[in-house]
Order: C-alpha cells, then structure tokens, then sequence
C-alpha cells in the first residue's frame, strides 16, 4: 500500500490532552469528571425555544460570512455600552476556537512571536506551532497575576501579538484594571496588537470585570456564547475590533469565506435573545462551586484563588503533577495535567463545573490520593 504522506505542519502538534482525559470518563465507573470546561447546567429553555423558532420558520441557510446583521448590531450596541466602543466592527464565528484560529492565520507568518502568560489555554500553542510561528512564554508562577514586566522584556523585533485571556483557563485569575492598564502601556509603545480572550468574562465572582478593550484601542476582542449560556455544542462566538483594526477584521472575514462560510444559522438567531437573558443566576452558583471547592482542598493542597471562570490550578503535592493525575485517575476522579497548559509539570487543573456533591466527593478522593 503506497504511504500516506501528511503535511509537514501536523507533526506541530498534539492530540489535545484534555480530550484524552474526557474520554476517560466512559471506560470508568462513575468517575468524579473534574476535566472538561463544559457548564453542568443546560441551554435556558427560552433560548432553546428562540432556536427551534428559527428553525422551524426557515431560518436554515447560509447567512452572510460576517454574521447576521440583528445579531452584529446587537453586539454593538452591548460593547457601546459596555466598553464604550462607539464604532466597533463584528465578525461571527464558529465558537471563539473559530476566532482564534482565523485571527492567527490573518496575522502569523513562520517565525513571528506570539507572547503568551504560562500557563495558557492549550489552543494557542498548538495553532501557532501549526502556522509555524513560535510561542513566547512567560512565567506567571507562583500567583498567576499578569506578568507585565516578563511580558515587556520578552519582546522583541519579531513580536506580532500578545495574548491576555482574563478570566484565564487554567488558572480561573481575573486581572485588575491596573494590571490590564499596564500591559495597554506596553503594546502601545511597541504598537503591538493585543489578542483578549474573553469567553469567560461573564463569570467573576470578585469584584468589577475590566476587559483589556477598555484599556487600549488596538485590541482583537473575541467573546462567545459557550460558557455563559452552555452552548458550547451551538459553536457561536465573535471577534470585535474598532477602526484600527478593521484590516485585519476584513482578512478574518476573507478567510472564514474559505472555512467556515458562516457561523450556524438559526444559532446565531438565539443568540440575539441571549444577549438579553440574565445569567447571574449560574455565576452565583459558580462562585459557591468555587467556595466550595477552596473549603475542601485549601487545607491539604496549595492554590491561588480563582476569581473567575470554573477553574483551580492546584499545586501537585508531589514532584511531577503528571504521577500525581496518574494516582488521582486510577482513585475515580479526572483532572487534568498542568503540562497540557504549561511548559511546566508542578500543578493539575480542575473544572469545578459539576455539582457541590460531585465536588465534595472529587475533593475527598483526591484528599485521600494525597494522604
């Protein structure tokens, strides 16, 4: 049989470890799942209705590339007065994973840099490793605040962009107004773009939520409708830009014509209503998960608080988190190695998006893996 001869680019990149964990689940016998970021609740009812309404009214084909336009000047009208961007422009996408990876094939030639907190969500690496790019990182250990200065002194004449996911996956942190303002200070005196990932912005439980658009103009925002709402099946997110930006909105737009085509349909029909819908509800929920979660493990394990999102980055209690995840699956509960997040292997993430029961018996086995 004549071998099959794969491209170059697919030796870049890994198996996502998260996934490898989650499809764990299924081989054990009624595991504690700490391991997805998926919402244990469900789409509300009343957004579930506003898409079967869409579909059942003939809502079903193509949309333009760039969204619908009920659902782009919705979100206009949210970000004029959220952030106060009074000339923003929307490009739809396929979930914010769709977002990142058209902004990264808009914006990375081989051997730009991309810089990068440590730890980081797992997608960032791996599509920048795939466009040939090279990752930047900068060690946010052991608080996991924003490393301004690290950041600063990390760039260089290759910098194409800089990467603020606030609230952060894995480490759940929430950066301040000040740090953001920092960091503003640093890409502006390079004229850097900086990337915000913002998918997690609704759940902070702490104070005031800045997003890094309030602080600097040259900002590629990308927000979606997965975590809040728990549509993470739906695939519906957005990139949002003000003027300065525009070019790179419109080859983001280019390349969805070639990919995507276009955002769900009848999804993105929903979504103009879940713009709307209250969700504070589930983030009271989420910051008693989280309350909980520290309650049960502050004591054996060490952790920085997470001010947002449904994620603890908890420090192995033994050299090596790797062993220690090994210990804790082969004990009924899944988590997640640091390593997939990380250049560093000292810690394992948990997703506290389940049940305080599920919580409560997920901390009392991993209490006993560590005694």
């Amino acid at each position: 049989m004549k071998p099959i001869y794969l491209a170059e680019r697919t030796s870049r990149i890994d198996a996502s470890g998260i996934r490898k964990v989650f499809a764990l689940a299924s081989e054990m016998d009624n595991p504690v799942n700490f391991s997805i970021g998926q919402p244990d609740f469900d789409v509300p009812d009343a957004l579930k209705r506003e898409a079967i309404k869409a579909i059942e009214s003939g809502f079903n084909r193509y949309s333009q590339t760039a969204g619908i336009e009920a659902l782009k000047t919705k979100i206009q009208g949210k970000l004029q007065h959220e952030i106060q961007w009074d000339d923003s422009d929307v490009l739809i996408t396929s979930g914010v994973s769709g977002a990142l990876l058209l902004a990264f094939m808009a914006l990375i030639n081989p051997g730009d840099e991309v810089i990068l907190p440590d730890p980081y969500f797992v997608i960032y690496k791996h599509l920048v490793n795939l466009l040939g790019g090279k990752c930047v990182y900068v060690d946010s250990y052991p608080d996991f605040r924003l490393p301004v200065e690290g950041i600063r002194q990390s760039i260089t004449e290759k910098t194409k962009l800089i990467i603020a996911n606030s609230p952060c996956n894995p480490t759940g942190m929430v950066y301040s107004r000040q740090e953001l303002e920092a960091l503003a200070k640093v890409a502006g005196e390079h004229d850097l773009i900086v990337m915000s990932d913002e998918i997690y912005g609704q759940f902070c439980y702490d104070g005031e939520y800045t997003s890094m658009a309030q602080c600097y103009d040259k900002t590629l925002l990308l927000r979606g409708f997965s975590k809040a709402y728990a549509m993470t099946g739906w695939r519906l997110g957005y990139a949002a830009v003000q003027p300065c930006l525009q070019p790179l909105l419109e080859e983001m737009t280019k390349i969805q014509q070639y990919t995507f085509v276009c955002a769900p349909t009848p999804f993105q029909s929903a979504a103009v209503a879940a713009l709307d819908y209250d969700v504070s509800p589930f983030v009271a929920q989420y910051k008693q998960k989280r309350d909980l979660l520290l309650s049960e493990l502050s004591g054996p394990f060490e952790l920085a608080t997470p001010g947002g999102a449904f994620y603890a980055f908890v420090k192995s209690p033994q050299a090596g988190a790797t062993e220690f995840v090994k210990k804790a699956i082969a004990s009924n509960v899944l988590v997640i190695p640091g390593n997939v997040f990380s250049e560093q292997d000292t810690h394992f993430r948990i997703s506290y998006a389940t049940t305080e029961a599920e919580i409560k018996r997920g901390c009392d086995l991993l209490r006993s893996v560590f005694t």
